[in-house]
């Protein structure tokens, strides 16, 4: 669950991002122009069809209104499809990803390790007429309709855009460079952690802010 509003922006800025004409007819999956894709014809059309497919991330960097953050670490990960019973494919697989993100505190790049699960469903709808022409179908009931239209065009599947959205599940709440990060000077910028200024670093009651402002215009005075 998203629970800061900067992954809510990230999701936003995914899933209004245009897809673009990544699409091709394929028999097995193919890697073009820096996109993975991935023909899951086969495994919809054959009753109970099952295969391991070992992909290699091309995905170099998240990107979104709120910046670009490296993919520091990747590994080839695997893809298990599975056709059950011509009902529904599933598709499923587990990988390790490390993005350097901004301490919240400090800014420091902080290499953060993001641990991620793939699991989706998809129903298999028989083509009418011709019950060998089966095709992926969008179960309206399914809460990840719409997410499906991102990294889903019929029976093609984009490896990465589905990778990319994973992330953007796991993106952590707040990432620190430690537990007792100091954080910046509000004042100066100065990284705390770091060095020390000179800069007042007293809180201001907020109950005397109208004296202190009385008290500031009779020094001007």
């Amino acid at each position: 669950m998203l629970t800061n509003k900067s992954q809510l922006v990230i999701l936003f800025s995914y899933m209004f991002e245009a897809c673009g004409n990544m699409f091709h007819p394929l028999r097995r999956h193919r890697q073009t122009g820096g996109i993975m894709i991935l023909d899951l014809l086969p495994y919809v059309s054959n009753w109970n069809a099952r295969e391991d497919k070992e992909l290699h991330l091309d995905l170099d960097a998240v990107r979104s209104k709120l910046g670009t953050f490296p993919i520091l670490k990747k590994e080839p990960f695997t893809l298990h499809l599975t056709n059950v019973e011509n009902r529904r494919l599933l598709i499923q697989g587990e990988l390790d990803v490390t993005v350097s993100v901004p301490c919240d505190r400090c800014l420091t790049e902080v290499p953060t390790a993001l641990h991620l699960v793939i699991d989706k469903s998809f129903p298999i709808e028989p083509a009418q007429g011709n019950p060998k022409e089966e095709r992926m179908s969008k179960d309206p009931q399914e809460d990840d309709h719409l997410e499906q239209l991102e990294y889903m065009n019929g029976c093609q599947l984009d490896a990465d855009r589905l990778v990319y959205g994973e992330i953007l599940f796991a993106w952590p709440a707040k990432v620190l460079c430690r537990k007792d990060c100091k954080g910046i000077c509000a004042k100066c910028g100065a990284n705390l952690n770091e060095t020390t200024c000179s800069c007042d670093q007293t809180a201001p009651d907020p109950r005397m802010a109208a004296f202190q402002d009385v008290f500031n215009k009779f020094k001007e005075v």
